[in-house]
């Protein structure tokens, strides 16, 4: 690896173990092995070089995500619904510095247009995805209606398990809670 590369490994390395807030350039040059007077050289400033991690560090989010939802862990019990959270839940506490990343990420693009453009150009295919994975029907055949609805809903379900397990593990959700909680949100109204 060149020393644009290094620069990139190590500010993705420290965007995981330190955030985005806490890493320095210095943190970045003692990571990757190089020199500060790099980090001008290859990405301008400190600021675009961290921008490139943290979509260096989306990519990785987006290809553990594809990782963990197309893996069977242990425990798999045949309901489709309770086995995708399980894997969803699995992948949050085995690669916790990713996911705390891509929140980070998130926050970040507020104050980064470019960052956010990405995110943004990001979303539809997310939405597509998830779509694909809770009907089973492949992506490429899914209408528009489907990915706005059923694929918007199930990326914002996974936001909030995420920010719960993220923030206290010992409370957030089991798999079956989950996929209980949604099947009784979308079955009918009990009458009181």
């Amino acid at each position: 690896m060149g020393h644009r590369e290094d620069l990139l490994d190590g500010a993705k390395r420290a965007l995981y173990e330190k955030g985005y807030a806490r890493t320095t350039a210095r943190d970045i040059v003692a990571l990757s092995g190089t020199n500060l007077g790099s980090i001008g050289y290859h990405y301008g400033s400190t600021e675009a070089l961290m921008t490139a991690a943290m979509l260096g560090a989306m990519e990785d989010w987006g290809d553990e995500i594809a990782r963990a939802l197309g893996a069977e862990p242990e425990g798999e019990g045949g309901d489709p619904v309770v086995d995708f959270w399980r894997r969803v839940i699995h992948s949050i506490t085995t690669h916790r510095a990713l996911w705390l990343a891509s929140v980070e990420v998130m926050i970040q693009a507020e104050h980064n247009p470019h960052l956010r453009a990405q995110l943004a150009g990001g979303l539809q295919a997310g939405r597509r995805g998830m779509a694909a994975l809770a009907t089973g029907v492949a992506e490429d055949q899914l209408d528009e209606r489907t990915v706005r609805t059923i694929g918007s809903a199930q990326m914002a379900l996974m936001s909030g398990v995420v920010t719960q397990w993220l923030t206290d593990p010992g409370s957030a959700p089991t798999p079956e809670e989950v996929a209980e909680g949604v099947r009784l949100l979308s079955g009918p109204r009990l009458e009181q």
